[in-house]
């Protein structure tokens, strides 16, 4: 075999592999930045040479063949050496560059990544940024994901996690809504309160507080569970907490979205004494594969972000 049709073999091997992890044409496509027609026929071709099937079509998704399957697993280790070595050798380069994939939830990215972003790539002006903005924990191995922002008090053992900062839940609503509805003193006086909350698998909501300190120093008290209902459930804190803004009642949210608007006034705690636990995680991970080598402005971006949340999202009323 010549050297030419080698190197086609690997180009050609390379598609497989990414059809593999990816599971379709058109993700695998998607993925390589290629169309889904070269796509189907670079792996038609490499069935060609091969002389055998590699790949079982379906209508809705593909699945190797056995032939297919040793390919892939034979030649995946060889294809991670080489990334990994060209990772390595962009790094030598005196400023970081490349592109840098990030997924995020929704309300944290939009409020608190998104504002830091233009800083960091004005002084890495060679890196490009994709930030994916979703909710649901997406697969950094088959994604192709560098990076997760997480929002979780257990972050996967099967991936390198930093902590960026710590975080805590906030009961809030305005003063208008207070004046009309009254204000509560004790968890238990919530049940007559419109309370937007996020939705929750148990059977009907439920918040959880923990006493002020100086009951727990006394052993006085224990946690108190309330069950609550309102007029809006929402699984996004901005949501929430834009209704809150409105005066429609009083909201349970992460301190990240209630910073600006306790900071500037238009909202007000509730059951400043009572902490409220249980309902959203009290951590900030950046959280990336394991890989051998960690490419330079992955670990630039992980020490930047750090370094800007590291005071957390403290709020205080204006």
């Amino acid at each position: 075999m010549n050297e030419q049709r080698v190197h086609e073999l690997w180009g050609h091997c390379h598609w497989l592999t990414v059809l593999a992890e990816q599971g379709s044409y058109t993700a695998a496509a998607a993925r390589l930045g290629v169309s889904k027609a070269a796509m189907s026929q670079r792996v038609a071709e490499l069935e060609r040479l091969a002389g055998v099937a590699l790949v079982q079509r379906t209508t809705r998704s593909v699945r190797l063949t056995e032939a297919g399957q040793r390919l892939v697993d034979q030649t995946r280790a060889a294809f991670e050496q080489i990334a990994q070595s060209f990772a390595q050798v962009r790094d030598l380069a005196e400023a970081p560059q490349g592109l840098l994939r990030v997924t995020a939830p929704v309300a944290l990215a939009r409020q608190q990544i998104v504002p830091l972003l233009p800083d960091f790539l004005r002084q890495y002006p060679q890196v490009r940024i994709e930030l994916n903005l979703s909710d649901r924990l997406a697969s950094l191995a088959t994604e192709g994901f560098d990076l997760a922002i997480r929002h979780t008090a257990s972050p996967p053992d099967t991936h390198v996690a930093t902590l960026l900062c710590h975080t805590r839940s906030v009961l809030v609503t305005t003063r208008t809504y207070l004046r009309r509805a009254g204000t509560p003193q004790q968890p238990s006086d919530l049940a007559g309160h419109n309370c937007l909350h996020y939705p929750r698998p148990q059977e009907r909501p439920a918040w959880t507080f923990e006493p002020p300190a100086q009951a727990r120093a006394g052993l006085s008290r224990e946690p108190m569970t309330v069950q609550v209902s309102g007029s809006l459930t929402a699984n996004n804190s901005e949501a929430l907490r834009d209704a809150a803004l409105a005066g429609l009642g009083i909201a349970l949210l992460p301190d990240f979205s209630a910073q600006a608007a306790l900071q500037a006034g238009k909202l007000v705690p509730v059951l400043p004494g009572w902490t409220p636990v249980g309902s959203f995680a009290d951590r900030i991970y950046a959280i990336r594969p394991y890989s051998a080598h960690v490419p330079r402005a992955v670990s630039l971006f992980v020490d930047y972000l750090r370094g800007a949340l590291k005071t957390g999202f403290t709020p205080s009323a204006g």
